[in-house]
């Protein structure tokens, strides 16, 4: 299995700046761990359009969607390509949003394949534009891969240029929804609005809790997990940094929150979901090195992980 990292330095669907140089601090800790990871492995880097948050926002409900969805295009390219030419990409991206052009650079390149979502964060990331408080679209890739408005709990009145650009984001790699509910899990959720647990309990998408997972027991759910997930073809695992716990690693990364899991935790969840042999691509966000309380902590609990997930990939 030959791996090809693909470098998405990309923040601009995010709400605070700096996750764009979690790449460099990742690089950086592997450095300082004397680990030549980044020098083992092809890479790519992928043109970002960062500069663009200097430009005056013209949608307040989904911050420079238009941008975004260009950044998504290339991140979706990337992706496809490389799967087509059998390479396992792992994706180190800024911030969230750019999840959605991984999912559609897989379905792209699979259109007739099953897929699986193991979405590892402590958001949700499925408000659309009619529903986020924020506007910030690194909460919104969920929705758009599932093709999902929420229009019936509607909050936002949205611009004609904006309903545009959704269905740009919606409509990527291949028409319509790129994934069912059932076939998303979530780990570690904390932090979320009332408009996205609606969304969850309608949807009935699987929803582990840090809390729920440690009183049934880790192996016991990623069993009744893998079970659940059987009939797909394939598995994408996005790793959000913010999904461990805050007060233990460090506060680098946009939205920290306490009591999330901890990186053994993650090693084992990550462990066990690449002993099935259907994960086809790790994407790890949202480290900020400019937020970090303890020097680049946050980024070197990410590459170790990252570093045990390649180790299991090669074991297999």
């Amino acid at each position: 299995m030959v791996l090809k990292l693909l470098k998405n330095r990309s923040d601009i669907g995010a709400g605070t700046r700096g996750s764009d140089m979690g790449i460099d601090a990742l690089e950086i800790a592997a450095i300082n761990a004397d680990n030549d990871f980044f020098h083992r492995h092809l890479f790519e880097d992928i043109i970002t359009h960062n500069e663009t948050i200097y430009q005056k926002n013209t949608n307040s409900f989904a911050q420079r969607i238009e941008h975004v969805a260009e950044q998504c295009n290339r991140v979706c390219d990337a992706v496809a390509n490389s799967l087509q030419k059998n390479f396992f990409p792992i994706v180190l991206s800024g911030d969230h949003s750019s999840a959605l052009g991984t999912i559609s650079g897989i379905k792209k390149a699979y259109p007739n394949k099953k897929l699986g979502v193991i979405w590892i964060d402590a958001h949700a990331d499925i408000h659309s534009p009619y529903t986020s408080p924020s506007g910030n679209i690194h909460g919104m890739p969920l929705a758009a891969a599932l093709g999902l408005d929420h229009t019936h709990i509607q909050i936002n009145q949205i611009s004609t240029d904006t309903v545009h650009y959704w269905s740009v984001l919606k409509n990527m790699g291949v028409e319509g929804p790129k994934l069912k509910p059932n076939h998303l899990v979530y780990f570690g959720l904390r932090d979320y609005e009332p408009a996205e647990k609606q969304v969850i309990e309608a949807e009935s998408i699987s929803n582990y809790t840090v809390e729920k997972l440690r009183e049934q027991g880790l192996q016991n759910t990623l069993d009744i997990i893998i079970k659940k997930l059987e009939e797909v073809d394939y598995l994408y695992v996005s790793f959000d940094v913010d999904s461990m716990d805050c007060d233990q690693i460090s506060y680098g990364t946009g939205t920290p929150v306490k009591s999330g899991f901890l990186p053994d935790e993650i090693n084992q969840v990550l462990q066990q979901l690449a002993s099935t042999k259907k994960i086809i691509c790790l994407e790890i966000a949202e480290i900020n090195p400019l937020l970090d309380n303890k020097g680049n902590k946050m980024a070197e609990t990410a590459f170790q992980i990252l570093s045990n997930f390649e180790q299991q990939l090669t074991s297999l």
